[in-house]
C-alpha cells in the first residue's frame, strides 16, 4: 500500500511571506505606499524581526516591495522611474536606452477567441478589449502591439483613457483599475512582415521582424493581459526583466 506524502515542509519566513502576499493582494497597502516596519510586522505575526526581514527581502526581490534606506519598505508600483519600463525596454545597439511613446491605433470591445481565452483563463466568447498601439521613437514606429484585456478586470475602459495616457500603461492598470502587473510570460520568434506589418512599421514586405508573445499576470499567478507586439530591430535591441 503506497503511503501518502507528507506535508511539505515551509519555513517559518516563506509562511510570513506569504501572509504579507495576501495582505497585497487584498489591497491593504496600495502601490506606492509604505508597509508597517518590521518590528511591527514581527509583532503582528509573532515572530522575530529577522524572519520578517528575510520574508520581505524576498518580496523586495520579486520587485513586490522596494527599500528605501532611511524611509521603510513600499508596495512597487510601475509610476516608479526605475521600473517604470521594467517589461519593456527598447535599447540603441550600442547599449543607450531609448525614450518611446504611445500611439493608439485601434480599441474595441469584443469577444476572446479560443487563443486569448485559453492564455487569460477565460471562456471563449468573454467580453475583452481589443486593441492596438504602435510604440515610437521620436516619428518611427518600432514596434506594433495587439492587446487584449478582460473585460471584466478592466470594465469602463475607454479609448479616450488609453490615448491619453502617457508612460507604462501598467502604471494605468495600477492606478485606474488597482491592477499590478508582477510577472510576465513571453515566446519569442522571428518571423517575415506581412503586408499589414510592413505597411505599418514601414518596412518592405519580408522585411525580419522580432514577434514577442506575453501573458503578464498580477498576483496569484492570475492572467490580466494578452500581448502580441511585432518588433523592428534594425538599430535596435529588444530588452526584458520579467521576474
Amino acid at each position: 500500500m503506497q503511503r501518502a506524502a507528507a506535508p511539505r515542509f515551509r519555513p517559518l519566513y516563506e509562511q510570513i511571506k506569504g501572509l504579507l502576499t495576501q495582505s497585497l493582494v487584498a489591497g491593504e497597502w496600495k502601490p506606492g505606499e509604505s508597509i508597517p516596519s518590521e518590528v511591527d510586522l514581527a509583532t503582528r505575526y509573532k515572530v522575530s524581526q529577522g524572519t520578517v526581514r528575510k520574508a520581505v527581502d524576498a518580496l523586495a526581490a520579486e520587485n513586490l516591495l522596494i527599500r528605501r534606506q532611511g524611509k521603510g519598505t513600499f508596495v512597487a508600483t510601475h509610476s516608479e522611474e526605475n521600473v517604470q519600463h521594467r517589461f519593456l525596454r527598447i535599447v540603441a545597439d550600442e547599449g543607450s536606452a531609448v525614450a518611446t511613446h504611445s500611439v493608439l491605433l485601434g480599441f474595441a470591445r469584443g469577444r476572446a477567441n479560443n487563443e486569448v481565452g485559453q492564455d487569460l483563463r477565460l471562456h471563449a466568447g468573454s467580453a475583452v478589449y481589443w486593441i492596438t498601439r504602435a510604440l515610437h521613437v521620436g516619428a518611427r514606429a518600432l514596434v506594433l502591439d495587439e492587446i487584449v484585456l478582460p473585460g471584466e478586470i478592466f470594465a469602463g475602459l475607454d479609448q479616450d483613457t488609453l490615448a491619453n495616457t502617457r508612460g507604462s500603461w501598467y502604471s494605468l492598470y495600477e492606478s485606474t483599475f488597482g491592477v499590478r502587473a508582477i510577472r510576465a510570460r513571453e515566446q519569442i520568434k522571428a518571423v517575415a512582415a506581412s503586408e499589414y506589418l510592413a505597411k505599418s512599421l514601414k518596412v518592405v514586405r519580408g522585411a525580419p521582424l522580432l514577434r514577442v508573445d506575453r501573458v503578464t499576470y498580477t498576483y496569484d499567478d492570475r492572467p490580466i493581459e494578452w500581448r502580441r507586439g511585432w518588433c523592428k530591430t534594425e538599430g535596435y535591441h529588444y530588452v526584458n526583466e520579467l521576474s
